[in-house]
Parts: C-alpha cells; sequence; structure tokens
C-alpha cells in the first residue's frame, strides 16, 4: 500500500543529494578557474623607469656669422668688365689710376700706351663728382663707418661695421685724400658696370686686391667728369 509519508521523506532526501552534488561540482569549478567578481577593472599599465635629471645648462647664442660674400666666380661678368690689358693713349705717368665715370672703368696705367682695365661701380644720378686725388691710405678687409651725410640720407644704417666679408667694402680700400670717397671692393658684384653708389668707387673683392697689390700711398688718382663722354679708348690687347 502506498505510504505518502515515507514517499515525502524520500523526495526529501532526493531533493537534498542533488544540492549537495551540485554544491560540490560548483566548488571543484571555482577551484580550476576563479571568477572574476569586478572585470570591468582594468589593470594599470606598469610605470616607466624615471628619467634621469639632466644638469642646467645656461643658455648660448650662437656667434654672429657675417654674410658670405659674392665674388667674380659665383657672378656672371660682361667681358668688357673683367680684368684686362688694354691699348690706352695717356700722357700719365705709369701708376697713375684713370677713373672713367661715364663708362664705368677703371685704368691703371702700365705705360708705353697700354693701361690694365677694370670694370667698376661709381656714384649714381647726383652723386658723381670729379677731379684730382691720391691715395691717403691703404685697409685690408677695412671697418666701415658710414659718414653723417650717409646716415642723414639712410638712417637705418649702421653707425659701425666690422670688416669682413659682409662689409659693404669688401676685401680692400684706398682711401681718396682727405674726401670721405674711396676705392673699394664690394659685397654686390652685380652692380659692377652700374651707377649706385653715394660717390665711392667699388670694385669686385678679385679686382681691388689686384689693384691694391699695385697701388702704394701717394699713387696719382684722376677722376674724369660724368659730363665727359668720350668714347671707349681701351682696347684689348690680352
Amino acid at each position: 500500500m502506498f505510504n505518502l509519508d515515507t514517499f515525502k521523506t524520500f523526495s526529501r532526501a532526493v531533493a537534498f543529494g542533488a544540492v549537495a552534488v551540485s554544491a560540490i561540482a560548483f566548488a571543484g569549478a571555482a577551484k580550476a578557474a576563479p571568477v572574476q567578481l569586478f572585470p570591468f577593472f582594468q589593470p594599470l599599465p606598469p610605470m616607466a623607469a624615471p628619467q634621469p635629471i639632466q644638469p642646467y645648462q645656461p643658455y648660448q647664442a650662437a656667434p654672429y656669422q657675417a654674410a658670405p660674400s659674392e665674388d667674380q666666380d659665383t657672378v656672371e661678368m660682361p667681358a668688357r668688365f673683367r680684368r684686362q690689358t688694354v691699348s690706352y693713349a695717356t700722357r700719365e705717368a705709369p701708376g697713375t689710376i684713370i677713373i672713367d665715370t661715364p663708362n664705368t672703368y677703371l685704368y691703371y696705367v702700365l705705360g708705353n700706351g697700354q693701361a690694365l682695365r677694370y670694370g667698376i661701380g661709381v656714384g649714381r644720378d647726383g652723386f658723381t663728382w670729379s677731379g684730382i686725388q691720391s691715395v691717403s691710405k691703404k685697409a685690408e678687409w677695412p671697418d666701415w663707418t658710414p659718414p653723417p651725410e650717409m646716415i642723414a640720407r639712410q638712417p637705418y644704417l649702421p653707425r659701425h661695421m666690422a670688416g669682413g666679408p659682409g662689409n659693404p667694402l669688401g676685401a680692400r680700400a684706398m682711401y681718396l685724400g682727405s674726401t670721405i670717397y674711396r676705392i673699394h671692393g664690394t659685397n654686390a658684384p652685380e652692380t659692377i658696370g652700374k651707377h649706385v653708389s653715394s660717390g665711392c668707387i667699388r670694385m669686385t673683392n678679385d679686382d681691388v686686391t689686384d689693384l691694391y697689390s699695385r697701388v702704394n700711398v701717394g699713387t696719382k688718382v684722376i677722376v674724369l667728369p660724368m659730363t665727359e663722354r668720350r668714347a671707349d679708348l681701351g682696347t684689348a690687347t690680352r
């Protein structure tokens, strides 16, 4: 005969056993692979090792470098302005310098109807002059101190500039008497053959160095006026 109480007791025992088996299985799984309770927390990246502190270095400005000068080798010079020996009729003694202002030539008289001719730059309109002077001083890589008259016209000019490749007076200068005028080199050789200066006679650095080696203090310098537009008397001989 079926006993209801016995059946209930048996059912509870079976249920309790099932729960116990599930608990044991869960515990085994937990030991095999622990569960992360808070998976949304990411581990922090490893910290980089601290960099060594560099000792303080005071600021040092780069030393000033003058602009390199261009030369006859880097500027294409018209053939007529290149240094050359020419036929030149004159009564002046050898060693005399003649400035042909209209034709932008400088002649160094050699004698026997010949002269060494150089291309030059001369004073712009209103700044040409003429007369007879002599070389009163010579200087290599001269300093430049613009005269007050030039400063008044061009107040942006430096009051003084040390000699060097970036200096407008170039490699050499020959001062004319007690005037403010000079025969000097230039860092702008493209101006040779033009009327561009404030009255000085400019030459390429190569040419002024050559002339400088030939000229002594006391050398006579004749500057022809701009109005004397005579024909070019210099005919190349070699």
